[in-house]
């Protein structure tokens, strides 16, 4: 129930509290329900509505419009995440009144992206470690959400990013358990789970490729491919398309094969509009280059 719906048109009519509660119910009444959201018995509130010309629906269809909104807005935002578009995800954010915020997957929701986007643009601990304690201490305290091992993920990238590896690690086994898990198990794939998992996969992968373990990041890059193909879903495929093909040049796999994956990852990318991947293949096609002059010299 939206209260602010109410008051607003009683304000709009210029109707006093006295005057429209008047032989209906007493101010204090209808006080408590304006300033304090104590709702008062069904049949009040709708005498009171009425006087207004409204019904009680309408306090409700409002507040479900914005929670449908609110909604939509985030998982595009999510959506901008995995395409790395930060300054997009950024303004989004921006326009996001967290006080309006009432359902609690929601409230994680935000949180979770709000941490992660500052987590991978280098902003301050405090400010990224606030927003994952939230989600950790307060409203997944129990850590039965995917939320928790999202919140896990942000912290081991922010550590990752300042070199501070020992906690990086830490976290990242804790989410690569959770990917094994779910491997094994195959939870519910409703709403945005599996892009979630999605998530997971890339990030975890990438962090072993840079420790230069590549069999679990190899590992973790064919499960993503595989999730993608599964749910025909195609977000993720140009960052692991071209997270193996780094990872094959790290090893000094077969030319043949880097070129494969190049061109794979240069499909995946035009097809979804990615222009961040592009930019990093072609810097990745030069190092390849120079790698083969080498060879051959």
């Amino acid at each position: 129930m939206d209260i602010s719906v109410f008051v607003s048109r009683r304000k709009e009519l210029k109707i006093s509290q006295v005057k429209l509660c008047d032989g209906i119910c007493t101010q204090a009444t209808l006080s408590k329900f304006e300033n304090n959201s104590r709702v008062p018995s069904l049949a009040i509130l709708s005498k009171l509505c009425v006087r207004m010309g409204m019904t009680v629906d309408d306090l409700y269809q409002e507040d479900s419009y914005s929670d449908a909104q609110l909604t939509e807005v985030l998982n595009a935002t999510e959506k901008e995440l995995m395409m790395e578009n930060y300054q997009e995800v950024l303004k989004k954010l921006e326009s996001v009144n967290q006080g309006q915020i009432n359902a609690l997957p929601a409230k994680m929701q935000f949180c979770y992206l709000r941490g992660c986007v500052n987590a991978l643009i280098n902003k301050q601990s405090d400010e990224i470690l606030f927003d994952f304690s939230r989600i950790l201490n307060d409203l997944d305290d129990h850590h039965q959400t995917i939320f928790t091992q999202l919140a896990f993920l942000g912290s081991g990238i922010m550590y990752a990013r300042h070199r501070e590896i020992d906690q990086a690690a830490f976290y990242f086994e804790k989410v690569a358990q959770y990917i094994h898990d779910y491997q094994a198990t195959k939870q519910s794939d409703e709403d945005n789970y599996f892009l979630r998992i999605l998530t997971l996969i890339f990030y975890t992968a990438e962090f072993y490729a840079d420790q230069n373990n590549f069999k679990v990041s190899n590992h973790l890059i064919k499960l993503g491919v595989q999730i993608c193909s599964d749910n025909r879903v195609t977000y993720y495929l140009p960052r692991l398309k071209f997270l193996s093909t780094q990872n094959a040049l790290r090893q000094h796999k077969h030319p043949e094969l880097i070129q494969q994956l190049m061109e794979e990852t240069q499909v995946f990318a035009r097809i979804n509009q990615n222009d961040v991947v592009v930019v990093k293949l072609a810097a990745l096609k030069l190092q390849f280059q120079q790698e083969l002059q080498t060879r051959q010299a």
